[in-house]
């Protein structure tokens, strides 16, 4: 089942730039971006793809909410292929990769809700059909209660997930998200560890220099580049052989830069199109709805339309979140009242204070233009550096470095690849000249 996720991007055609989700388009669960993962789906998923992994994030996100009630669960399949990030009119992949799940045995082995060893098997899927463009599929009613168990969970982020290039990469980043808050995975001896990436079975790996080489070192490496965490490998020793290994977590600094969070679950409440709906610009909205929190504002808004007088609601709007007014108690607000005209000293100033507004708010969104774009092109580089054979990698990087003139910019590159945020430009130039149209139903990149 190796290299599903580069066979559907041949098969796709175009440039094998990512796809943008338009999230208006979904509904239900898969408006969300995250999926809840309890420690028994994480545990029993080591020996999945890149692909299988992918998929059943969104097959588990997509039934999350009814995985207990309905026994069959559909997706379109169209939708399917986009959010598992590979745009594919061609379904060979998405069959062979429903196929590989329905294969795959599932093992947990975990305490229950009285404290008592619990163990368990089952087939990942119970079954998954195609059909008419549509995609229905079932788990088995033990596999479903264990999926569905919400005690200790993961949130697993789609738009981080697609940044994977390696199953071991995503399977690590997985097992280390959920003790985030914690700041360490704690002592996993080496079996348990080669079970979580699913190499138990491999005489190869269990030689911890093959191991390590192979997967602990490339693991992290792409965890520190592509995820929203950092991660730093112990190891524990007894004598000369490496015995246990834990990892140190830690949030990663360069997640803004790359903007992973887009801001797409805010995007996605009601509360946020009615304050587009009044004017207020994305950045203010997203950065009011994340201060105030969704219910808050809501309620601020049903006050403020009950005005009567208000030349600026969204002005008075600002002024209620700031100051805590309601509709009632103590810190109410006075009543509007028409105000007097102002004079034209006065005026001017207004406006003057408006338009300096209007440009600092215009800046703000330039900027996140430019983000987004940004991370749309290093997407796309890295799918287009995924389909190169491993010479081709190699050369390529090797002549993207003689391309770079500073010892400063050419250590970035060699530390990130083609990640590398100094080199943004310079890495998008490359790429341009070496696969012309890459960029094409991209973002365009704004002038910096």
């Amino acid at each position: 089942m190796a290299g599903e996720a580069t066979r559907a991007a041949r098969k796709a055609g175009g440039t094998g730039a990512p796809v943008q989700i338009d999230t208006e388009g979904l509904s239900g669960a898969l408006r969300r971006g995250t999926v809840k993962k309890s420690v028994a789906a994480i545990h029993i998923g080591g020996k999945l793809t890149l692909l299988q992994r992918k998929l059943s994030n969104v097959l588990l996100l997509n039934a999350y909410d009814t995985l207990l009630s309905n026994q069959v669960h559909r997706i379109d399949a169209r939708t399917l292929c986009l959010m598992i990030g590979y745009n594919s009119n061609d379904i060979d992949s998405l069959r062979d990769a429903l196929r590989g799940l329905a294969e795959t045995v599932a093992e947990w082995d975990m305490l229950d809700e009285k404290g008592r060893q619990e163990w368990g098997v089952s087939a990942l899927l119970a079954h998954a059909r195609l059909r008419d463009g549509v995609c229905d599929y079932a788990y088995s009613p033990a596999l479903a209660e264990k999926l569905h168990d919400p005690r200790v969970f993961a949130l697993i982020n789609l738009d981080i997930q697609r940044r994977f290039t390696s199953g071991h990469g995503l399977a690590l980043y997985e097992n280390c998200y959920r003790f985030v808050r914690t700041g360490s995975t704690g002592w996993w001896p080496l079996e348990v560890f080669r079970r979580l990436m699913g190499v138990d079975d491999s005489d190869y790996y269990r030689s911890f220099k093959h191991l390590n080489a192979k997967v602990i070192k490339p693991s992290v490496e792409e965890v520190n580049r592509s995820s929203n965490i950092m991660i730093e490998p112990e190891f524990k020793r007894m004598g000369r052989s490496v015995t246990e290994l834990r990892f140190l977590i830690r949030e990663n600094p360069q997640l803004a830069m790359l903007d992973i969070d887009d801001g797409q679950a805010v995007r996605s409440q009601p509360v946020y199109e009615r304050l587009r709906g009044q004017g207020v610009s994305d950045r203010l909205a997203r950065q009011w709805i994340a201060e105030h929190g969704a219910e808050d504002v809501t309620a601020k808004l049903d006050w403020v339309a009950t005005k009567e007088g208000v030349r600026s609601p969204v002005g008075f709007l600002r002024a209620a979140l700031d100051k805590g007014w309601d509709a009632a108690g103590e810190g109410a607000a006075p009543k509007a009242v028409p105000a007097s005209e102002p004079s034209a000293e006065a005026r001017a100033a207004a406006e003057a204070r408006a338009a300096q507004k209007a440009e600092e708010e215009a800046e703000i969104d330039s900027r996140a233009a430019r983000r987004a774009a940004r991370v749309a092109r290093f997407g796309a580089v890295a799918e287009a550096a995924r389909r190169r054979n491993p010479t081709q990698r190699d050369a390529d990087r090797r002549l993207m470095l003689s391309q770079l003139d500073g010892e400063l910019e050419r250590e970035d590159f060699r530390r990130n690849g083609w990640e590398s945020a100094l080199n943004a430009r310079a890495i998008f130039g490359f790429w341009e000249e070496m696969q012309p149209g890459l960029f094409e139903g991209l973002p365009e990149l704004p002038p910096e």
